[in-house]
């Protein structure tokens, strides 16, 4: 049969026989690519015929399937056994996505050391040599007998041998470098990436045999093929950080298996990844005394509290229009909480440039932030410092009132545990916080209550 071109879009795989501008089934522009249609060959035929015939075929009663004997295996990081819900679960997928040189690897061969003494892995490298990885070993300690090394990208010999060996966890690093014969696009195209997860996922459900594979960012940020994928895998964990920075904090975007609002927070050295296990220090460490534009607020990651300082700066504009720029918060809503300050508490920016930071590179979506992003700006207009025993956290509405957020108490308790005195919240959490010793529970209706008790 004679190979035809078709065109493949790089965002979401949709495939059409004529190129276009923008692409029918995600809306993206420009990422329609040409590649070429071939039959598929007798070796990939005859690898998803063996896959499917290695399984009984029969359909059994819910009631009748014992979930007995099920247990996690333990990474030997909490941090993030915290993020996959308590350790890896049997048969599971999981990917791991991040910007280039983040640690994705270095967490992988880390965590061999301790799974290494339960149960045997392997590690599937695509991207370095059995002897880069034995260095990148002894840097990190890892000396565990029961770890096994394969550089291969070949997903068909991959398989095979997985399916020989039969061990306890695999690791492919990464799904980029992972090819099949039988698929003309190169390594790394949506549909190579697409149809070797595809293959991963049903040996690790029919083995079950849990498999992590590392994928690569795109240049917008974003997991390569995130669509493609997301709905394949069971568990999506996202490395965030800056490279430049020594933490790291590790968010699960998709988890079948546990909670999406837990985060693990590690620090690079130059022996690996280390868990922080107090990631409220760290975040405040540093923090300038007496210098106005800086507040504290209280967030909830899971079942954790973590505290983080938000830097406000407010500074008179050199260009006809004023500029708004927010590192960690959303600029939409810096806009509307700017808007809010304007209409309902009379403190005017238009005329005037605002920047917002989040210390840490930890990135504020909950809208908890929205009281302590106001007050840092309102600190930085009126060149009044916030005091350094303050913390502040609520919802701000366009009405400029001061709206509940959940777990009052809880943000209360961890906030004095870290010695401030005083803590100002919406007016209908101040009940359910109840009385902290040694602290004061200040519940404000609006922002301008707010800000009166501030002085």
């Amino acid at each position: 049969m004679k190979a035809r071109s078709i065109y493949v879009c790089s965002a979401c795989g949709y495939t059409c026989a004529k190129w276009q501008g923008k692409c029918p089934g995600c809306g993206e522009w420009n990422t329609l690519a040409e590649t070429v249609a071939a039959p598929q060959s007798p070796a990939a035929k005859s690898s998803a015929r063996s896959l499917s015939q290695a399984r009984d075929v029969g359909a059994f009663p819910l009631s009748g399937i014992s979930a007995e004997g099920e247990h996690r295996y333990k990474t030997g990081l909490r941090e993030l056994d915290r993020v996959l819900g308590g350790g890896i679960v049997k048969g599971s997928l999981v990917l791991l996505g991040g910007d280039p040189g983040i640690g994705k690897s270095t967490l992988l061969l880390q965590i061999c050391q301790t799974l290494g003494r339960e149960l045997s892995v392997l590690y599937v490298s695509g991207e370095e040599s059995g002897r880069q990885l034995k260095l990148r070993a002894e840097r990190l300690g890892v000396d565990s007998p029961d770890l096994l090394v394969m550089a291969e990208t070949d997903c068909e010999t991959i398989c095979e041998y997985i399916r020989r060996s039969l061990p306890g966890l695999v690791m492919i690093d990464s799904i980029q470098t992972v090819s099949m014969d039988g698929l003309t696009s190169s390594p790394g195209s949506i549909v190579q990436v697409r149809e070797c997860t595809n293959a991963f996922m049903r040996l690790a459900k029919m083995l079950d045999i849990p498999i992590i594979i590392v994928s690569h960012v795109n240049k917008d940020g974003q997991i390569a093929g995130p669509k493609a994928l997301e709905h394949i895998v069971d568990a999506v964990l996202y490395f965030e950080g800056e490279r430049t920075l020594s933490y790291r904090i590790l968010r699960a975007i998709k988890n079948r298996y546990g909670s999406t609002n837990e985060i693990g927070v590690f620090e690079m050295r130059d022996r690996g990844l280390n868990e922080v296990e107090n990631p409220s220090l760290m975040l405040l460490s540093g923090r300038p005394k007496n210098v106005p534009g800086t507040c504290v607020v209280c967030l909830l990651e899971g079942s954790r509290p973590i505290l983080a300082e938000v830097q406000g700066l407010v500074s008179t504009s050199g260009f006809g229009n004023a500029r708004r720029m927010a590192n960690g918060f959303d600029l939409n809503r810096l806009n509307m909480l700017l808007a809010v300050l304007e209409k309902r508490a009379g403190y005017f920016f238009a005329n005037l440039d605002a920047y917002i930071n989040v210390v840490g590179g930890l990135r504020l979506d909950e809208p908890a932030a929205d009281l302590t992003v106001a007050l840092a700006l309102v600190s930085s207009l009126k060149d009044f410092p916030v005091p350094e025993d303050v913390i502040a956290f609520g919802e701000v509405g366009l009405a400029g009132e001061i709206r509940a957020v959940s777990q009052c108490a809880q943000r209360a308790a961890e906030a004095a545990r870290l010695g401030f005195k005083r803590c100002i919240l919406p007016a209908s959490g101040k009940k359910s916080a109840g009385k902290i010793e040694g602290m004061e529970i200040v519940g404000v209706k609006s922002i301008r209550e707010a800000f009166e008790a501030l002085k």
